[in-house]
């Protein structure tokens, strides 16, 4: 954050709130200020969105007239950028037209809702909270549960099978995690077509705070002026919110709740309500989310959830006993999930999987106490299929490949359910429980288990 005083003549305005002050010093890039706010009638202050490392008072600067602006187009297509558009890359210069970060958001009346599912490949996720297209996904967690490998595998899954744009937005990022994401994108050569803007977690909180508003507004590109379908894939949505908590305690705000900035539903919602889909265009976004001490009811996580059309809620405990992508099937949820939009076929079993887990769940603590032998015999027929069932929902990444030695499996939607289907129908109650596990389809799952015995 930054004090400037700015020497304007009789009668002449201060810059625009929004505006972006350029600073020079020797040996170094310019810094750029964004203003924030006029403290009096010669001084405004300003988000530094750059280090302000050997800034010296009385340092002169440069009023630019303009807003904040980011490169657009073409030429942006396979870079690796920094919130300002420069590159990360190593290749020379970004050129192309550019676009005002801040802009106002799409009329609620060019808005168009999320009627289709995007098909990811992921057992759990297309049965149980299928992800819309043109919608907006968010994947919760705390530390350590999955969140980035589960977004790494969700981009690896559905870029391939999207005929568009994909633009990553990298906020709060580790410089290992973002040149990890970089390898993966162009090993699997989809770089071509995918966008990476970076905001790193050793950088300003400016940039961090913007980082997301960026990529946003290059993905708004490909969907207004080339009217395609883009996919974008933000991590972390907190840590965004963390990067605001910070410009807000250097403007002198009071915090609100759990030490929130004031303004937290604001910025959400600045940041979320740029994710829409158009007549023109589609933007579908994956978000993840961490989940500050794992309480999901803290005030930032629900914000968010405010703008969601669907989530996965990570577990904790599912990842302790190895069941990934460990994803809460019974806390997880999406708004597609109706006979309308999926079919009377996939929300019948996506009901009664979830019913039988939650069933399982029920009985959990009786059996822990006193074991599985004194239920009775329909609830242990309950307990041995939703077990099998929750094993079933376990899937190997093909992003984990090299760590774990096990190939990546993609399944149809039409094969979960069928396994679903089977398993609730008690056709493979005789089989144990390690047959389910981590593997594709229930008959790709039986027929090694069977050339293995």
């Amino acid at each position: 954050m930054v004090d400037a005083r700015v020497s304007v003549g009789r009668g002449e305005a201060l810059p625009g709130i929004g505006e972006v002050l350029r600073l020079s010093s020797a040996g170094a890039d310019p810094l750029l200020l964004e203003i924030v706010t006029h403290v009096a009638t010669d001084r405004v202050r300003a988000i530094a969105l750059g280090s302000t490392r050997g800034v010296a008072i009385g340092t002169p600067l440069h009023v630019t007239g303009e807003p904040l602006r980011v490169p657009v187009g073409e030429g942006v297509k396979g870079r690796v950028l920094d919130i300002l558009g420069r590159p990360l890359d190593g290749r020379g210069p970004v050129r192309g037209p550019t676009r005002p970060v801040l802009r106002p958001e799409s009329a609620s009346i060019d808005r168009r809702p999320a009627t289709e599912v995007f098909q990811t490949g992921l057992k759990v996720v297309d049965l149980l909270a299928p992800l819309p297209r043109g919608g907006n996904t968010g994947l919760f967690g705390g530390a350590g549960v999955g969140k980035t490998v589960l977004m790494m595998e969700l981009m690896h899954n559905t870029v391939h099978h999207h005929r568009g744009t994909s633009v990553f937005a990298g906020i709060g990022e580790r410089s290992r995690e973002a040149r990890e994401l970089w390898l993966e994108m162009k090993e699997s050569h989809v770089l071509d077509d995918v966008v990476l803007v970076f905001g790193q977690m050793g950088e300003a909180p400016g940039i961090r705070f913007r980082a997301g508003l960026s990529a946003i507004t290059v993905a708004e590109y490909f969907r207004d002026d080339v009217g395609q379908d883009v996919l974008v894939f933000i991590d972390n949505v907190f840590r965004f919110v963390q990067a605001g908590n910070e410009v807000s305690g250097m403007l002198g705000r009071p915090p609100s709740r759990i030490g929130y900035q004031p303004t937290l539903a604001a910025e959400v919602a600045e940041l979320e309500e740029r994710i829409v889909s158009t007549d023109r265009g589609s933007l579908t976004s994956v978000q993840a989310v961490y989940v500050p001490a794992d309480d999901i009811t803290d005030p930032a996580v629900a914000e968010v959830f405010n703008h969601l059309d669907s989530f996965l809620v990570l577990s904790r405990e599912a990842a302790a006993e190895g069941l990934y992508p460990a994803v809460d099937p019974l806390r997880s949820r999406s708004n597609l999930l109706v006979p309308e939009v999926v079919g009377a076929r996939h929300a019948e079993t996506a009901a009664r999987v979830r019913a039988a887990l939650a069933k399982y769940e029920e009985l959990r603590d009786i059996i822990s106490l006193m074991g599985i032998d004194e239920l009775s015999m329909a609830d242990r027929q309950a307990v041995v299929r939703a077990r099998r069932l929750r094993r079933f929902l376990t899937q190997p990444f093909s992003v984990t490949e090299p760590f774990t030695g096990r190939p990546g499996a993609y399944v149809r939607l039409s094969d979960t359910l069928a396994g679903c289907e089977a398993i609730l129908a008690g056709q493979h109650d005789d089989r144990p429980e390690s047959d389910f596990y981590m593997g594709g389809s229930l008959d790709d799952l039986l027929a090694t288990e069977g050339d293995s015995a």
